[in-house]
């Protein structure tokens, strides 16, 4: 079995790669938004999570922030496949593909470089924090980091009703 990725091979990694950002230790998990936001007090805006998507078995990073949920519509249409070829992939295999455990999956840094897209709203926020590598750790960096580290595709990903852009 192998060893989970933590901070310090983030940390690692940003350094070799020339990525500005900070990894920041928290007192207190933070494996959902919500618990992330209050941690480091911004709005739930300001938190990005990375989700692992298989799309035709085949794993895919989606960045989004906020509370809303990622549309796997939106990466079936991006993809062109069916909605029902895309699911998101269970913890094992979170671990397995990007060694880091959900909640704690950083955008980047992986096992291996990964597809990934990137929601428009997180680049509207001034600075966001991700997942640092450990439950209690958040990365934090500006969007246009987040977006050059991951070179990222922009796609609309959120499933967004009227009252959560209004918050935006």
């Amino acid at each position: 079995m192998m060893r989970p990725l933590d901070c310090s091979d983030l940390q690692a990694f940003m350094q070799r790669n020339g990525i500005a950002g900070e990894i920041v230790l928290l007192t207190m998990p933070t494996l959902t938004v919500e618990s992330a936001a209050q941690a480091v007090g911004v709005s739930v805006q300001r938190i990005v999570k990375s989700l692992l998507f298989l799309v035709d078995e085949q794993p895919v990073v989606a960045i989004a922030c906020g509370l809303a949920p990622v549309k796997r519509e939106a990466l079936a249409r991006h993809y062109h496949v069916g909605r029902k070829r895309v699911r998101l992939a269970p913890a094992e295999m979170v671990l397995q593909v990007s060694g880091y455990a959900v909640g704690a999956m950083p955008p980047f840094g992986h096992l291996r470089r990964l597809p990934t897209l990137i929601d428009p709203l997180v680049l509207q926020q001034p600075e966001v924090y991700a997942g640092g590598g450990a439950e209690n750790a958040l990365l934090r960096l500006s969007p246009q980091e987040l977006l050059r580290a991951t070179q990222a595709e922009v796609v609309p990903l959120l499933a967004l009703s009227d009252a959560d852009s209004s918050q935006i």
